[in-house]
């Protein structure tokens, strides 16, 4: 019998690539976008490629605070078991914190944050009482630091990645592990959607999102975890614990503009 794998922000780049891998080792796939239109495409696409697993759509914005709770009741209700959770949903929020609409900080922290953390916490009891399960969240080399002209968003991955280590150690001995991926910049709608694709974050040499998802994969598989993507996306986001912090705050702001 196939186990099911969970993914959110599953209609476009990482998520989607994740998916495609998941699929291809026979896992179920339960599928959560906010992009239905988009989210069918890829769904019929990914079924002529694998037709021996089962493949639920599941349309929600997860900056609604119900969200979560509606997801699992769908699990629930058609009774799916959960193995995995990919909380790969994220969005950006680019310049001045003083600039930005208070409605717009708000829905990156609804997604990035609080969603992530319902939905670990709506899915992991079952987890822990079957004594297996796997849980995959999506930071960023941004977790590492603080970055201006992109504060909110770096704080959020912060908070994925420090809330994903703490609970990784509190659940060992369950059979339950978390695993952090941390990309770098990454070739996806990610940048233009932000309106950053012009950055010089994202002039250099990009990783691309099928890349990212195969080392997320074998990692969570290993059971780590955190993993950074590229060598010199580990050296850079190793490198600030020994950087004065006024000159990691400074280099945050070169590299956020244009």
């Amino acid at each position: 019998m196939n186990k099911t794998v969970l993914i959110t922000g599953a209609s476009s780049g990482i998520g989607l690539e994740i998916s495609k891998i998941f699929a291809r080792n026979n896992y179920n796939l339960v599928l959560v976008s906010k992009n239905e239109e988009n989210l069918k495409k890829i769904i019929n696409i990914i079924r002529k490629e694998n037709t021996e697993i089962t493949i639920y759509a599941i349309a929600k914005d997860l900056s609604k605070t119900s969200a979560p709770h509606e997801i699992l009741e769908y699990t629930l209700k058609n009774s799916i078991q959960i193995d995995i959770l990919v909380n790969n949903a994220g969005i950006q929020v680019y310049g001045n914190f003083h600039d930005t609409k208070i409605e717009d900080i708000l829905n990156l922290m609804n997604i990035n944050m609080f969603a992530m953390t319902k939905l670990t916490r709506l899915f992991v009891d079952g987890m822990i009482k079957r004594g297996h399960g796997k849980i995959l969240n999506l930071a960023s080399t941004g977790a590492f630091q603080p970055c201006p002209l992109n504060a909110v968003y770096c704080a959020s991955k912060a908070f994925v990645l420090h809330m994903s280590e703490a609970i990784g150690e509190e659940l060992k001995g369950t059979g339950v592990t978390i695993t952090t991926l941390c990309p770098g910049a990454t070739r996806t709608n990610f940048a233009k959607r932000a309106n950053i694709e012009n950055i010089k974050l994202f002039r250099g040499k990009l990783l691309e999102p099928s890349k990212v998802a195969e080392i997320g994969y074998k990692a969570l598989m290993k059971g780590k975890s955190v993993v950074i993507t590229g060598i010199v996306n580990e050296l850079i986001a190793q490198s600030v614990r020994f950087i004065p912090r006024s000159m990691v705050i400074k280099i945050g702001m070169n590299v956020m503009r244009e």
